[in-house]
């Protein structure tokens, strides 16, 4: 694991947490309080508030600001301008500093640029949100959506490719007889079923 690196121009505060090994690059500010894990690579003029945590692995592209209640679980991707938001109902003439809602993008997921993370919803693990969309409400583990509002049209692998549907037995997973509506990747070979939180990997 590597050293910490702080470009001279970023301003990282004394009492934030900064993982080993973590980049922080031109025109980065890092408040107080945040924590940032191993390995993290801030891009070019990133925001991070006091209250968020950055999980280890994350990858955050340029022009992204993350305000306070956001948590980034371990290797998220996100692309360039990503926008987050921390407060349903903004008004400048009334601060809601005590109405900051949680917004959770899950381990392995990816938001592409441009898109758009309305606060307080989770973004599931794996999934992949498209460029420009807008996420108004929660996205399911390994589920695709676009579009705004976000919709699903499809799952994805860990690895980032698509899924196809594929028929298989219950019995042979000892689970009963019926047909068990499954998904594998032709990248990985990876076999996903359907769970309560979207897809779950099959061991």
């Amino acid at each position: 694991m590597g050293e910490r690196f702080v470009h001279p121009s970023a301003v990282v505060a004394a009492e934030a947490v900064v993982g080993e090994g973590t980049r922080i690059w031109h025109f980065c500010h890092v408040m107080a309080g945040a924590r940032l894990g191993d390995e993290v690579v801030l891009g070019q003029n990133c925001f991070v508030a006091g209250r968020v945590t950055i999980g280890s692995g994350c990858r955050i592209q340029n022009n992204v600001s993350l305000y306070d209640g956001v948590i980034l679980e371990e290797d998220v991707f996100v692309g360039p301008s990503v926008v987050f938001t921390n407060v349903k109902r903004p008004r400048a003439r009334f601060p809601r500093r005590d109405a900051f809602a949680e917004t959770r993008i899950g381990a392995g997921a990816t938001l592409g640029a441009n898109a758009t993370i309305v606060c307080g919803v989770r973004v599931g693990r794996c999934a992949m949100v498209g460029a420009g969309a807008v996420v108004t409400s929660d996205v399911a583990d390994h589920a695709l959506v676009v579009g705004a509002p976000a919709r699903p049209v499809g799952w994805v692998c860990r690895c980032g490719e698509a899924l196809a549907p594929r028929a298989e037995s219950r019995l042979e997973a000892g689970e009963g007889s019926s047909e068990d509506r499954t998904w594998g990747c032709s990248a990985c070979g990876r076999r996903l079923r359907e769970s309560d939180v979207g897809l779950t990997e099959i061991t």
